[in-house]
Order: structure tokens, then C-alpha cells, then sequence
């Protein structure tokens, strides 16, 4: 019977290939999502042990975040770029799922994170979210909650307004880009609480200053910021 249950197996993995996200190769028995030499060769940034880190300096002066990390360096073409290409683009929640997980891993050992009373991941326009079908922060966030044990809500912070893309405008510009773009649709589960604010690549930061402004405009206590990725 069990020979008859691995040639199944054998025949599916023949036919459905379970591919590695980050670098397209066959996976091996025991490997989920990512090959063990693409984890292996991941670019950490570690800037969960280093509050004075090159995000939260970015936004230093922009909106008073209690802390800012990204886990990983986001290169244009590099390893990073297609696990988030997967994620968001061809259905890989499971790449959210799993890198939430090894993110709430590095966030659990640092005690500005550990005291986060709920997670919240940056919303999609409900256009874009029907369109794609899902909120990719949204499986970031929940790998995160599993391995920090905090609850995560995508119901709090909704997003209102499609917007331009932020890369080429001033600091002036981003800011009138992303203004009034997010609503906060409960204050019941966030009034005087320590929200953990979710995104999955960080370029600008306009997107988390205004997130975190909205949040922090109805009663948040504190707002600190944990991403996938920082691209340079």
C-alpha cells in the first residue's frame, strides 16, 4: 500500500512539479515553498536587532513609529523579487504564509515587537483585491500572528483610493498622493493598543506613513512597521 501511495506521489510530482518560488528548480522531499540553498542565500537584513535601521531612518521626521524593520533586501531581478512576484501575481499565498512565518521568527525575539497587541495588514483597493483575489499582506500578516501568537484583523484599516505610483515623486507630492487614502473602519480594537502595521515591499514608505497616520489619528497608543522587504 505504500509503495502504491509513493508512485501516486512520484506521478503527481512528475506531472505538478512543486517548484522552488525564488529560483524555479524541483523541490526535494522535506522542502516547503523554497529550496534550502535559496534560503540559505536569502539577503537578511537583520534590522530587527537594530531599532536605527535604513527603514526606520526613512521614515524618521514623517510619522512617530515606535519601531520599523524589513526582513529582507529587495533587488530588482534577484531571488527576493520572484517570491514576491509569486506571491502577489501567480497565487503563491503559501509564500506569504511562509515568510510571515520566518519574519514573526526574527520579530518574537525582539521585546519592541513581542508587546504588539494586534497585527494589521496595508489594505488593497477592493478594486485591485477583486481583480487579484486576495490581499497578499494579508498571509504575511497571518504568518506572522502564527509563530507571534497575536491575533491579525484585515477588517480595521481599509484603503479608499487607487493611487500613482510613488517611485519618481517629491516627498511633498507622495504625501498629497496617499492623503486621505486609508479609513479606519473600527477604533473599538485599537484604542490605546500597540498595532503591528504589515507590508510586503518597502520603497517610498508613503504607503506605511499614511497607514500608520490613520491608525494613529483614532487612538492607536503605538504603530511599529514589519516588511518582507526593503528595495534599496
Amino acid at each position: 500500500m505504500l509503495q502504491v501511495k509513493q508512485w501516486c506521489n512520484d506521478l503527481v510530482g512528475l506531472l505538478f512539479p512543486n517548484l522552488c518560488n525564488a529560483c524555479g528548480i524541483t523541490l526535494f522531499q522535506g522542502e516547503h515553498v523554497i529550496c534550502t540553498k535559496c534560503l540559505y542565500d536569502l539577503p537578511f537584513t537583520d534590522y530587527h536587532q537594530h531599532a536605527e535601521n535604513r527603514v526606520a531612518k526613512q521614515l524618521w521626521g514623517r510619522v512617530p513609529l515606535n519601531a520599523a524593520m524589513a526582513m529582507l533586501y529587495f533587488r530588482k531581478g534577484a531571488k527576493v523579487q520572484n517570491l514576491i512576484h509569486n506571491l502577489k501575481y501567480n497565487g503563491r499565498t503559501d509564500v506569504g504564509l511562509a515568510l510571515g512565518n520566518m519574519l514573526g521568527e526574527r520579530l518574537k525575539t525582539n521585546t519592541t515587537y513581542q508587546n504588539a497587541d494586534l497585527i494589521i495588514p496595508v489594505p488593497l483597493h477592493r478594486k485591485k483585491y477583486k481583480r487579484r483575489g486576495y490581499n497578499q499582506c494579508t498571509f504575511i500578516a497571518e504568518g506572522i500572528a502564527q509563530e507571534m501568537k497575536i491575533e491579525f484583523s484585515e477588517e480595521i484599516l481599509a484603503r479608499n483610493k487607487v493611487t500613482e505610483s510613488q517611485t519618481k515623486k517629491s516627498r511633498y507630492n507622495r504625501y498629497q498622493n496617499m492623503k486621505d487614502v486609508f479609513q479606519v473602519n473600527s477604533t473599538e480594537n485599537i484604542s490605546g493598543k500597540h498595532l503591528l502595521l504589515v507590508d510586503d515591499v518597502i520603497t517610498t514608505g508613503a504607503t506605511l506613513e499614511a497607514c500608520a497616520n490613520a491608525l494613529l489619528a483614532v487612538g492607536a497608543a503605538k504603530v511599529s512597521v514589519a516588511a518582507l522587504a526593503f528595495a534599496e
